[in-house]
């Protein structure tokens, strides 16, 4: 396995994992609309760019071979504070289970130290099962966030931090 940063010549391929991922992520969670709606919005390739280049998210892929398995995005000072953000960590379904994503978190937490974070933070849909995968690694609730988004969606979140050691 493999983990190596994305470039904007790589968001045809996030956008194609997400296209793949969210269905069996969220498929029980919100409607067929609400899901194509957030696809649409968080995942055209301008939406990516535009959060690569004005909100400086900056992204990583997983790898096996030369196959994409899954993908992170995260953003340091997150609201100018030493946290740093982990806005996507998706994978494949079937690679769930391997420690991929512990890996993709790892690295960040060293990408995060490196650039002196005190701290990760992430959002989780409350019913979204990966909230006991962050539990299990060291994170811990510290807020719910509702959401609105356009045509009255919401999202339902757990606010999660993990404090980081150095």
């Amino acid at each position: 396995m493999t983990i190596i940063p994305a470039t904007p010549s790589d968001f045809p391929t996030i956008k194609a994992l997400a296209y793949a991922i969210w269905p069996d992520t969220y498929g029980a969670i919100l409607s067929q609309e609400q899901l194509e709606y957030m696809l649409g919005a968080f995942y055209s390739e301008e939406a990516l760019l535009e959060n690569y280049m004005e909100k400086g998210h900056r992204f990583l892929l997983v790898k096996e071979d030369d196959t994409v398995l899954g993908f992170a995005s995260y953003e340091h000072l997150y609201k100018e504070t030493n946290t740093t953000r982990i806005h996507k960590i998706y994978l494949l379904p079937e690679t769930q289970g391997r420690g991929l994503g512990k890996l993709l978190i790892q690295e960040i937490e060293k990408i995060s130290l490196e650039n002196h974070a005190d701290k990760l933070s992430l959002n989780v849909n409350r019913y979204n099962k990966a909230q006991h995968f962050y539990k299990k690694i060291g994170f811990e609730i510290v807020d719910e966030e509702d959401i609105e988004l356009e045509f009255g969606y919401l999202m339902e979140d757990y606010v999660m931090e993990k404090l980081l050691v150095r």
